[in-house]
């Protein structure tokens, strides 16, 4: 029998979940810095609809992000729209005056079928989760 471990989800909207997990988005960006506990850690990803999706929450896959950092300037935000795959008519478009915050994606796997969520999600990430 496996050993079960315990891990944190973290909430990616479809279909930017499937991005990430298909190596098309290499940087994850966020309104603030990664927490310091999730740099490095294997994380669940668990997959929201969002506006586009006709399922409920679940999790597909496993992602480890690397030290975040701060994108300064509009210029630099979009030299990067390669690999964060976020536009100028995106809902994620960078907006003057609010911060913006690059999470390296440094490895995922993608799991065979999604799974249901064992609780309800948390806002932004989930506890405890066990597989």
């Amino acid at each position: 029998m496996k050993n079960k471990k315990e891990y944190t989800g973290i909430n990616i909207q479809f279909p930017i979940s499937q991005m990430i997990l298909k190596g098309e988005k290499v940087i994850e960006t966020r309104k603030y810095p990664i927490p310091k506990d999730f740099i490095n850690k294997k994380m669940v990803i668990i997959e929201t609809p969002g506006k586009t999706g006709k399922f409920k929450a679940r999790m597909v896959g496993f992602v480890v992000f690397g030290e975040s950092f701060e994108y300064k300037s509009e210029k630099a935000f979009y030299k990067d729209s390669e690999k964060h795959c976020v536009t100028p008519d995106s809902m994620w478009k960078w907006v003057e005056g609010k911060k913006k915050f690059g999470w390296p994606v440094l490895k995922t796997e993608m799991f065979k079928k999604p799974l249901a969520l064992q609780k309800r999600a948390g806002i932004k990430y989930s506890k405890g989760i066990v597989l």
